[in-house]
């Protein structure tokens, strides 16, 4: 079969499409024909991979994993012994986060529950953008405690035309917060159609020197410094942090919490975030159900151009997700 492997870090042009052996389910594993993946900020971060001191965890000089991948989408076709949730011919789609990724190919083997049933009537592209991303942005807009954004709250998303910020602005919305978004400049209206009753061009503007406070705001890829990020902050506010720099994650890990101790305002990285949540994911199928959220799709490329795919979005270019198709032959 084809997959997507890597052998370095590197730039999106590591990655090669290679003949490998077909993946055989291992017992409580399923296996998958996949017919739709989705690039993810996440899957270029573990290219290079960002930040840097995750390298421990990965591999010092070389990846310890060579597959490439987090969202699938498709058709089981094999079940292991021990499977009960599956049966071969369930349209299915997940996230190869726990399971050493590789989605980014014909097939894919994993334990079933990393998987979950596609809603009647989604299409496997649409079901392909969910798992990770969609999944960061319900979780972002509550907090470890389980308070979340209530309606008349004021939320800003920064960076809000790429992978996260799409879905982010629309729960958003669907709870009944007024939503800033941020975008560059030929991004405004794409955001302004998700719904963002405001929109910063952040070439120009610095939300945190504007004068405007947010209940809420989700940071997608961070390049405040968390203190200026909390000035934007009303009383009780949230600051919550997805990713950025090494700098900024670090301060998120150490900075945030620790001040957020003296204050009335939280602020830090999403450390509760729970990879494919079954909760959360059965709420964002009853929200694209109800027509409140709908995946965004900028651009399709065949699993053959999948680098092209990764590096549509490393440069910025996307607006929403990337999706990978798989051919069915």
């Amino acid at each position: 079969m084809k997959a997507a492997r890597r052998d370095r870090y590197g730039p999106p042009e590591v990655v090669e499409i290679r003949e490998i052996e077909k993946p055989v389910p291992g017992e409580g594993e399923i296996l998958v024909r996949v017919r739709a993946a989705s690039v993810n900020r996440a899957d270029l971060d573990a290219l290079t991979p960002k930040p840097g001191f995750v390298r421990l965890f990965l591999g010092l000089r070389a990846p310890r994993q060579h597959q490439v991948g987090l969202d699938a989408a498709g058709v089981v076709e094999e079940v292991g012994a021990g499977v009960t949730q599956f049966k071969p011919g369930d349209r299915v789609f997940g996230d190869m986060y726990p399971t050493n990724q590789g989605a980014f190919a014909e097939y894919v083997a994993a334990r079933e529950k990393a998987f979950q049933p596609m809603a009647p009537g989604m299409s496997f592209e649409d079901a392909a953008t969910l798992p990770h991303s969609a999944n960061l942005a319900i979780q972002s807009l509550r907090r470890r405690d389980g308070r979340t954004v209530q309606p008349g709250d004021r939320v800003l998303v920064d960076g809000a035309s790429g992978n996260v910020g799409p879905f982010a602005v629309q729960i958003a919305k669907a709870y009944g917060a007024e939503v800033t978004g941020t975008a560059s400049t030929d991004k405004q209206d794409f955001v302004r159609a998700l719904g963002a009753d405001h929109v910063l061009d952040y070439t120009k503007v610095d939300y945190t020197r504007t004068g405007e406070r947010y209940d809420w705001i989700v940071d997608v890829d961070s390049h405040h410094a968390i203190t200026s990020a909390r000035r934007a902050l009303r009383p009780n506010g949230q600051y919550i942090t997805l990713g950025g720099t090494t700098a900024a994650i670090l301060a998120s890990i150490t900075v945030g919490p620790v001040i957020s101790r003296f204050s009335d305002r939280w602020s830090g990285l999403m450390f509760w975030w729970r990879p494919f949540h079954r909760p959360d994911i059965d709420a964002l199928k009853m929200l694209i159900a109800a027509g409140k959220v709908r995946p965004i799709i900028d651009r399709r490329y065949p699993l053959t151009q999948v680098v092209k795919a990764l590096k549509w979005v490393d440069d910025g270019h996307a607006r929403g997700k990337v999706i990978v198709t798989v051919d069915e032959s």
